[in-house]
This record gives C-alpha cells, structure tokens and sequence, in this order.
C-alpha cells in the first residue's frame, strides 16, 4: 500500500471563551478546549463514496479501518494507493480489487453515531457474510487495566469531555488509544493504525467508551477481533451476534468489574446462543 499523506494533522482542540454561571448567581469568564469538528470527502476508485465528520488525526487509519471493518478490503494488500490532500478534507483510494457497486447513487445512510458521516452509494454495502471469530484466552487484568486507563482519562477528552476512546490492547499491553467525535470513527482509526503496523487483528481485544450496537459488534467481527470490551452496554441483538459468531463481549467494564455477556471459551455453560 502507498500512501502520500500531504496533510498536517491539526489540533484536535483549541480554546474557546464562554461565561460560567453558578446555581447562587454568580458568573464568571472561562476558557475551555473543545473539539475540532472535521469533514474529509472519501474518494474509492475516482467516485465519491463516503463523507466522514471527525477529528482532524489520524485520518489515513481512518480511511483504512473504515474499509476493513465494512468489508470493502480483506487487508491492505488490497489497497494500491491512498492519498491525503494537504487540508485533509479529501481522501482518494485506489483499490486493487474491482468490487463495488455504484449503482445506487445518491443513497445517503446515517449511522447510529449520528455525527454527520454518510454513506453515498452501496459501495459500502458488503454481501460479504460473516465468518466467527477464532477466541483465544484472556485475563480479566487485560480489561481492568484499560478500564484504569479509561478512567485516567485519554488526553482529548481530558481537555474537551466530549471524545469517544477507543483502545487496542495486546498481550495485556495497550498499544495504542484513538479517540474521535464518533465512537465508529475512534473504532476505525485503532484498526487501521493496527492494519499499517501489521498487528494481527486476531490476537487483540478492543476497548471502547461507547454502547455497542450492532453496526459496532459487526466491524468487530468482520475484523476478526476475538475480543471487544467496553466500558458501556450492548443491546440484546449485540449479544445475540457474539454469540453467533462466537466474540468474547465484556460489557460495563470498571476498573473493578466487568459483565462478561460471552465467553466461547468458559465451560460453565453460561453463553450458549440464544440464551439470553
């Protein structure tokens, strides 16, 4: 895969006046850090293919993971090219392989995010279907320490309160954290910094700040993660699916507790499908 990435990551936040006024009356001015909004045009094989509304790093990962995580490439041997125009408003792919159909122009879907992204034609729309997962075994330390990390605070939201997290975790060790205005996008940008540092996909688990609906559960499976973990909840369907597919889903996880709703690895007999 080439990349030519011409764009200079900007700040993910800057400094903005307002006036804080307190329950007795008073006020007073302050400054607080908030987000950096971003919107990159997604350019896939010269159609315009999907509009993504997010903070301005990272934006190569992004791309990357959004296509992995959808289905649209296999790895990144897939991907011929990828360049990034110096504001970082316009992303152009190159795809090796042919698939995609632009039939459907002008369709425009909105995630469960809600954060502006969309989705222009049913390139994303993969028939693809989807495959378990291989489980491996994990230590409840794994989740606890990314729980303690997330409770630290990642540094964006640390200065704003108003970022998603998302951590990649190794043998326990946390590789690396992405955070974003949408908790898909925070997902993406981890799997494509895993993809382009040639981390195998299948030996990690995932951490994240947000409620896991389906569309989240299924990049995780599409992806071959084994493990997805987040600090939040999951739907009934979102369970349903890990079970299926067979991904180890550990739910409101604390530094101190974590709901495992399945382990295809435990033999107590507790995650069987349908078992809700």
């Amino acid at each position: 895969m080439n990349v030519v990435d011409r764009y200079r990551e900007e700040e993910a936040a800057r400094p903005c006046n307002g006036r804080l006024l307190a329950a007795d009356g008073s006020s007073e001015a302050v400054e607080r850090a908030v987000l950096v909004e971003h919107a990159m045009e997604v350019i896939v094989n010269t159609v315009p293919t999907l509009r993504v509304v997010c903070t301005p790093d990272h934006l190569v990962d992004l791309v990357v993971g959004r296509l992995f995580t959808e289905g649209i490439i296999d790895g990144v041997e897939d991907i011929e090219d990828v360049y990034l125009c110096e504001q970082g408003t316009r992303a152009s792919v190159l795809l090796s392989c042919a698939r995609g159909d632009f039939s459907r122009r002008g369709v425009e879907t909105v995630p469960s995010c809600c954060t502006g992204n969309r989705v222009y034609n049913a390139y994303f729309t993969s028939d693809e279907p989807l495959h378990p997962v291989t489980p491996i075994p994990w230590k409840g330390e794994w989740v606890f320490s990314a729980a303690r990390a997330f409770a630290e605070d990642a540094p964006l939201h640390r200065a704003t309160t108003g970022t998603h997290s998302c951590y990649l975790i190794l043998g326990g060790a946390i590789v690396c954290c992405c955070e974003d205005l949408g908790r898909h996008n925070a997902f993406d940008k981890v799997v494509g910094v895993a993809l382009r540092e040639g981390i195998d996909l299948r030996d990690v688990m995932v951490y994240s700040s947000g409620r896991l609906p389906v569309d989240m559960v299924m990049k995780a499976i599409r992806a071959g993660i084994p493990i997805l973990a987040t600090k939040a909840v999951p739907t009934d369907e979102t369970i349903r699916l890990a079970r299926k597919y067979r991904l180890t889903l550990l739910c409101q996880a604390r530094p101190d507790s974590v709901l495992i709703y399945h382990d295809p690895l435990d033999d107590v007999g507790l995650f069987k499908e349908g078992a809700l």
